[in-house]
């Protein structure tokens, strides 16, 4: 059955309340810190890597998890893997299809960052004077980064990287159409005050978290 849209102007701050109120977006919700430092910066763009794939996100949660865990905490660890190292600890997390080619992009990505970036993504921020379209730019002409990857990075990125905002991924725009909280980056980051780029992520990660875990009803019910 379709989901219920709130209409009213008050029910749409409270459950805006209720979805940012936590204080913790998607990626720190399912364990991963956003902090502003090289080694938790790349392991959100490889966990942006692994949702962007088909399949069940909690695959992409076990893979992203399984990297730091065998080691491979940062871009300079995860470049000096070996190829079949990356593959079983892809397949053992659950990961399908074809992970021999995964390996390979989650690779070429940590070699490539670090000789651009010297393992380190505030310096991409850096090279851009912080312009979020130039920042956008260079993240995609990484391995494995194409728009919708450079979404779900910048989704948790602008409660630290501030001049990226808003960002809503995909999924968080289908929860908030069917919620009737919007239907744009825009519209959300209104609703959760202007210029404050750390809400607005946790709003659209817990957004997003709605529409992968199917959690309308309890919302609206």
């Amino acid at each position: 059955m379709p989901t219920s849209a709130i209409s009213s102007v008050e029910d749409k701050k409270r459950l805006v309340r209720r979805l940012a109120g936590s204080g913790r977006g998607f990626a720190e919700q399912y364990g991963f810190r956003v902090t502003n430092n090289p080694s938790s910066l790349f392991q959100l763009l490889c966990l942006a890597v692994l949702l962007a794939r088909r399949g069940d996100f909690r695959r992409a949660l076990d893979s992203a998890h399984a990297l730091p865990d065998n080691g491979w905490d940062s871009a300079a660890r995860l470049a000096r893997s070996l190829h079949g190292d990356r593959v079983r600890v892809l397949r053992d997390s659950g990961q399908r299809g074809d992970v021999d080619a995964l390996a390979d992009t989650l690779g070429d990505l940590a070699r490539t960052v670090v000789e651009r970036y010297r393992g380190d993504l505030r310096r991409l921020r850096a090279v851009t004077h912080h312009d979020p379209a130039r920042e956008r730019e260079l993240l995609t002409e990484l391995p494995g980064v194409d728009a919708a990857v450079a979404d779900l990075f910048l989704r948790e990125a602008q409660a630290l990287w501030r001049e990226v905002a808003p960002v809503a991924d995909r999924r968080a725009l289908v929860a908030a159409r069917r919620l009737g909280l919007g239907r744009s980056a825009d519209d959300l980051a209104g609703l959760a005050g202007s210029g404050e780029s750390e809400r607005l992520a946790w709003l659209v990660g817990a957004l997003a978290r709605v529409d992968l875990e199917k959690r309308y009803a309890e919302l609206t019910g």
